[in-house]
């Protein structure tokens, strides 16, 4: 284990219960993507290498308040199905999993957990699931609050007004992806296309440019239709990038500031 381990799989039981005790690891990141065709020139793994490498700078930098869970590199990538290498879910079977490993950590105490996708055929899916999974949350993993007779006279509104007031520990899930954490007007001035993330573009290409090279193949662009990832940059991928660190920093503060 290295001297700052972030990454869940690699502590033993021990050494994790150990930090929970110490109220270290307050934040888990949960990192989502794909493994699908990313043109001629990018690696299939191009979406869940670029949201891991986002969560674990993260985690990093703020030590030792955040953990990163398994990453979950399968994604909902059907549209990507007539290219050989491509691996998809089903949405219900996807989300069932990303929805176990969420319960699973919060039944371990980690109350406040950060899902950070790296795929867009993902995007709809989780946006569309997130707040039924925050009601769940919010009245399964709290003390019931007494109703009494009153009961008889409550909405549905009223009664999760009611939970969300006698929860002592709520729980704090929330979603995003990578690109999310980079402004927009910031992103239109470092990109000559304006497209973020696009696919295998001048983004992501400048993102593995810089963060993981050994994952371009420059020899295959001259086979791309698109000319758009000839103009990436390591550079652009540099800064891009670590922006996107500093807003995710900037997210699990807020969140490691709350209940």
């Amino acid at each position: 284990m290295r001297e700052q381990e972030i990454r869940l799989e690699k502590l033993t039981r021990r050494e994790f219960r150990t930090a929970l005790a110490a109220d270290h690891y307050q934040v888990a990141i949960l990192p989502t993507g794909s493994i699908e065709q990313h043109l001629e020139h990018l690696a299939l793994e191009q979406d869940i290498v670029s949201s891991t490498y986002v969560a674990e700078q993260v985690a990093e930098r703020l030590y030792p308040n955040v953990i990163v869970a398994v990453p979950i590199a399968i994604g909902i990538a059907e549209h990507h199905m007539g290219f050989a290498g491509t691996l998809s879910a089903r949405p219900g079977s996807w989300l069932a999993v990303l929805f176990d490993a969420v319960e699973s950590l919060v039944r371990h105490g980690v109350r406040k957990v950060l899902i950070i996708n790296g795929h867009g055929g993902n995007v709809a899916v989780i946006r569309s699931a997130l707040p039924q999974w925050q009601l769940y949350f919010r009245n399964a993993h709290v003390e019931q609050p007494e109703f009494g007779d009153e009961v008889a006279g409550f909405s549905h509104g009223d009664y999760n007004r009611r939970v969300q007031e006698a929860a002592q520990a709520p729980v704090d899930l929330r979603s995003c992806s990578y690109w999310d954490l980079i402004p927009r007007d910031f992103a239109n001035e470092v990109l000559e296309t304006g497209s973020m993330p696009g696919h295998a573009q001048e983004f992501e290409t400048s993102v593995t440019m810089h963060a993981f090279p050994e994952n371009l193949r420059p020899e295959a662009m001259v086979y791309n239709t698109s000319p758009n990832s000839a103009k990436a940059t390591g550079e652009k991928g540099r800064v891009l990038i670590e922006r996107g660190i500093e807003g995710g920093i900037a997210l699990v503060q807020e969140m490691l500031a709350g209940p």
